[in-house]
């Protein structure tokens, strides 16, 4: 199958899966979010690994891009 085809779907169910999350804060839904696109981003650059590294790094990124509210 082609890649592109493979990561649109991947990211369709993502998104899917996210709608029935109504109660995560801004901050799990960043951290999520960030996963998700990592995860597409970096599978079309490097493949499974790519994919891999790139969804950890994008979980990171928008976890820490959302203000912590005490």
């Amino acid at each position: 199958m082609n890649t592109k085809f493979i990561g649109a779907v991947a990211t369709a169910a993502a998104l899917l899966g996210l709608g029935g999350c109504a109660n995560m804060d801004a901050r799990d839904a960043n951290t999520v979010g960030g996963a998700v696109v990592g995860g597409v981003v970096g599978g079309a650059v490097g493949g499974t690994t790519g994919a891999v590294v790139g969804a950890g790094a994008g979980a990171v990124i928008g976890n820490q891009m959302t203000p912590r509210r005490y």
